[in-house]
């Protein structure tokens, strides 16, 4: 199943089920199929609806959802928004890959992750311009795959790491290089400028991932790949990260695992830059050199 946020005015977003031709909102879903989700993407993740709602479209939801004809915004016309802009916690990986290390003339992290977090005030949503700002001269645009906590957990295993999590999305997130190579204490501030984290436009459950060890992540620019990679060749596995994280903090419904990134990619006024990955809806977004309009 896959949820997103999708934009109905200039002030109003809703919660909607992709399918295959479009969107179905869960105002919709519920008005005619006598349900009572909630119909914000953050609050089916704290409620605990999600595992409800999974299992009922598995079952038969799924082709409930194919005789709303009439409710299917089609994908032509849908509005992504991100997910949700209010998660208590967004945790990003440096150098996951050990060959994005290379790009930054770093070795790689071998022993614990190197884990950073990021302000709300970072997120923006599918086709959003990034803006570049005036205190850099250099900033890149990183895929990713991110992780979403489903359920309050602390110190949690490896193995019980799956149960714990809502599902999946596709991530970029950017980083000021430039102030980051002056020293790596200011490693929150170049990650932490306003439009530097766009996430969505989808969040994929669990059971629309057939293996997420096999899953390719690539940063695309301008339409052409710039670096791609396998999950499976993380430093850090997907599940070893809640684990770990959760040992350092108790992880909550909506809080954000982003799982590092194959390559980063310089970005400029005027780029288009893109997370793809294998079997999701690719995320889009223009770019601005704020310096460039002064």
């Amino acid at each position: 199943m896959r949820l997103a946020t999708v934009k109905l005015d200039e002030r109003k977003t809703a919660a909607a089920i992709v399918t295959n031709h479009g969107a179905v909102l869960l105002k919709a879903v519920n008005e005619k199929l006598n349900k009572n989700w909630c119909t914000d993407v953050f609050e089916i993740i704290k409620s605990g609806q999600l595992e409800e709602l999974r299992a009922w479209y598995n079952n038969q939801g799924h082709q409930d959802l194919d005789r709303l004809t009439d409710s299917i915004i089609s994908a032509s016309k849908v509005v992504y928004e991100p997910l949700y802009r209010h998660p208590s916690k967004i945790w990003g990986i440096g150098l996951n890959y050990v060959e994005h290390a290379a790009d930054l003339h770093e070795k790689a992290p071998t022993t614990e992750p190197a884990s950073f977090m990021k302000p709300d005030t970072t997120i923006i949503g599918p086709k959003v311009t990034i803006e570049i700002p005036f205190q850099s001269q250099r900033t890149t645009a990183e895929a990713e795959l991110g992780i979403i906590i489903g359920k309050t957990c602390k110190d949690v295993s490896e193995i019980d790491a799956p149960g714990v999590i809502a599902g999946f999305t596709t991530i970029l997130d950017m980083t000021a290089e430039d102030i980051l190579e002056k020293n790596p204490r200011y490693l929150t501030r170049s990650k932490s400028f306003d439009t530097f984290f766009s996430f969505g436009p989808h969040l994929v459950t669990p059971d629309d991932v057939e293996e997420v060890l096999d899953l390719k992540v690539s940063t695309f620019i301008n339409g052409k790949v710039h670096r791609q990679n396998v999950v499976s060749n993380m430093t850090f596995k997907p599940w070893y990260l809640v684990s770990f994280h959760s040992k350092v903090m108790t992880l909550l419904p909506g809080d954000i695992i982003s799982t590092g990134t194959p390559g980063a990619v310089v970005i400029r006024n005027g780029d288009i830059v893109e997370c793809r990955i294998d079997g999701f809806e690719p995320l889009i977004n223009g770019v601005k050199d704020l310096k460039a309009y002064t």
